[in-house]
């Protein structure tokens, strides 16, 4: 019985024994996994990048799974300055993956040290790429907008540079691509295949960004400066040209007025002497209505006039009888 019972006992440790042999040989690789075997902290034959089960050396070897599928990286926010000299806060972010595990895997070890040294890299190519473009280049992508305007600019307007936008010679697609090109060389070295990158914000930096505000109302009121310039000198105009016209228009109305009126009055003194030239008695009436006509304007209540007996104008102021006793 008890060599029964230390034969069940043998069977059960060799068969726990095995269990954790075989345990510690067999692992399995996932579909979004490759292996590195290390023994002794030492890289053992390639990497396996194919998922199945697979056998090492039991307690000797050592697993280190590495991931397979596209890992992202984001980057911090970082103020840098650009070619026109404005500080710009960027922030970027970018997807890889391990194309290299073994490679990786020697000079990284993990996933925490690729995304420092990401940092670092993708960091530094960044700042070089914006210190070497405007910042319209980093913002902007369209080469071929075209800018607002009023449907009926002045000249002032057509002849100055009010609505003409700056220029873009690459714009931020091209920026990244150049960014995404630096950097894929410097991290091939890692085993790292870099995919993609994009600028995910640019924003002014907070210490800047009052400068650029007043800069903006500054470029603003001087636009509008200039339209109100132009509008006054344009309304000048108007008013001058108003003011001509009027003393045109009067001056040709008075000269027709004078016209008329001298031919009014050489047609009245015609058809006057042609009715009072018909008689000596016709000529002396006339005579006589022409005077009375005359007095009211020339005699008022206090006129003081002095003349002759025989005046044509006090002719006709003398008594009736005064000029029979005179005949007589």
């Amino acid at each position: 019985m008890n060599k029964v019972k230390r034969l069940t006992i043998a069977a059960i440790v060799l068969t726990a024994s095995i269990a954790i042999v075989l345990n510690s040989a067999l692992y399995t690789v996932s579909e979004v996994e490759q292996v590195i075997v290390t023994q002794f902290g030492k890289p053992v034959g390639d990497a396996i990048v194919t998922a199945g089960l697979q056998f090492k050396v039991p307690f000797i070897q050592h697993v280190n799974p590495i991931e397979k599928r596209v890992l992202e990286w984001d980057g911090s926010p970082s103020d840098m300055p650009t070619k026109d000299k404005l500080y710009i806060s960027v922030d970027l972010f970018a997807r890889w993956r391990i194309t290299d595990p073994l490679q990786y895997f020697l000079r990284l070890r993990d996933e925490r040290s690729a995304q420092s040294r990401l940092d670092d890299i993708l960091g530094s190519e960044t700042r070089n790429a914006v210190a070497k473009h405007e910042l319209i280049e980093i913002i902007r992508t369209t080469k071929d907008r075209t800018p607002q305007r009023d449907e009926l600019p002045t000249a002032g307007e057509t002849a100055s540079d009010i609505g003409t936008l700056v220029p873009i010679h690459k714009g931020r697609k091209i920026v990244e691509l150049e960014i995404f090109r630096s950097a894929a060389e410097k991290v091939k070295v890692f085993g790292i295949e870099l995919l993609d990158i994009r600028f995910k914000r640019v924003n002014y930096n907070a210490s800047v960004r009052p400068k650029i505000y007043d800069r903006m109302i500054s470029e603003r009121r001087q636009i509008a400066e200039r339209f109100i310039s132009e509008g006054n000198g344009e309304a000048a105009r108007i008013r001058g040209n108003r003011v001509r016209d009027l003393d045109k228009i009067q001056s040709e109305a008075y000269q027709q007025v004078e016209a008329i009126r001298g031919e009014a009055d050489a047609l009245a003194a015609l058809i006057y002497a042609s009715a009072y030239g018909q008689s000596p008695e016709a000529a002396e009436f006339y005579q006589f209505t022409r005077t009375m006509a005359a007095y009211p304007s020339v005699i008022g209540n206090s006129t003081t006039l002095i003349l002759t007996t025989d005046s044509e104008l006090f002719k006709y102021l003398k008594e009736p009888g005064l000029e029979e006793e005179k005949g007589n």
